[in-house]
């Protein structure tokens, strides 16, 4: 009775931080190579608007799907021909909908805006660097913290994640890649780093809820794990926990995960990493672009 009592008690307690059981699993949507242009621009025009204003405006997608939330996943930059490439995946909430406008319309929180961003300081700070950046929307996120903690959807973006960064490594195999996840997506992206191929050499967690390690030293492959997380970043209020299945254990953030630290300088509360001017955006550009600048403490030098 007593060991009854005190699993209630626990599950009681992550209910009350918003933690609750995944929901139903569902297929993930995979993304091809550049092939895809066409055919995915073929889709968005038959979709209507916004869709169509898209592919009217050239913009480049591996994958385009509106059933369900939806997946999709746009490209930046020249794909087929790039030597550095950053995939972006974004977090909790996120969808079709939203990719271009942002949750609740706020821009800064858009996959296809921090991507955008992205490029162009990767373009800003090398303008000679063949770079390339995906907005990876090829899974289902969880459509909220409420169904988040079972960590299934990670898992399931996880796998579909690492069958595009086996594509890239096949098609572009003297490429560096690096992951860049935000909040529920770094949990995505340091999951599908453990089979993702050499090619990918460092994982970026912004804002990260967790990594499915508890230390960075964790993380097959000897990949370098970089995370930023801003103090007035609401994620810190988040428990390290783990417990009957549920939780995600040890923030990237944390001190005690060991990870590289980012500056987080101009950064303002979870969704302000990507934005221009932030010293998180610069310190991303330079691990994509394998120039870093700051020492393990986080400062510029």
């Amino acid at each position: 009775m007593r060991r009854r009592g005190a699993s209630r008690v626990a599950v009681a307690a992550l209910l009350g931080v918003n933690l609750v059981l995944p929901t139903r699993p569902e297929p993930v949507a995979a993304a091809g190579f550049v092939e895809a242009y066409p055919v995915t621009a073929a889709a968005m025009r038959a979709a209507g608007p916004p869709y169509a204003d898209w592919a009217a405006g050239g913009r480049r997608f591996l994958t385009f799907d509106t059933r369900g939330d939806g997946r999709a996943v746009e490209v930046f930059g020249d794909l087929a021909g790039a030597e550095r490439i950053a995939v972006l995946v974004p977090g909790v909430g996120s969808t079709l909908a939203d990719f271009d406008r942002g949750l609740g319309g706020v821009a800064r929180r858009a996959p296809a805006v921090q991507a955008g961003q992205l490029y162009r300081e990767l373009r800003a700070t090398e303008p000679a660097a063949r770079v390339a950046v995906l907005a990876w929307l090829g899974y289902d996120p969880p459509d909220g913290v409420l169904t988040a903690a079972g960590g299934g959807s990670a898992r399931r973006g996880a796998a579909g994640l690492v069958v595009l960064l086996r594509e890239l490594a096949a098609r572009r195999p003297a490429a560096t890649i690096t992951l860049v996840g935000h909040s529920y997506g770094a949990l995505v992206v340091s999951l599908a780093a453990a089979d993702a191929p050499a090619q990918v050499t460092d994982v970026v967690s912004l804002g990260g809820v967790g990594a499915g390690v508890q230390h960075a030293d964790d993380l097959p492959g000897r990949r370098r794990f970089w995370a930023a997380e801003a103090p007035s970043d609401w994620i810190r209020r988040v428990p390290s926990a783990r417990l009957l299945g549920l939780g995600f254990g040890r923030r990237p953030g944390e001190d005690a995960f060991g990870a590289r630290p980012l500056p987080v300088g101009g950064v303002t509360g979870h969704d302000g990493y990507l934005v221009p001017g932030s010293a998180a955006l610069v310190a991303a550009a330079t691990v994509v672009l394998g120039t870093v600048g700051f020492g393990r403490s986080g400062d510029a030098r």
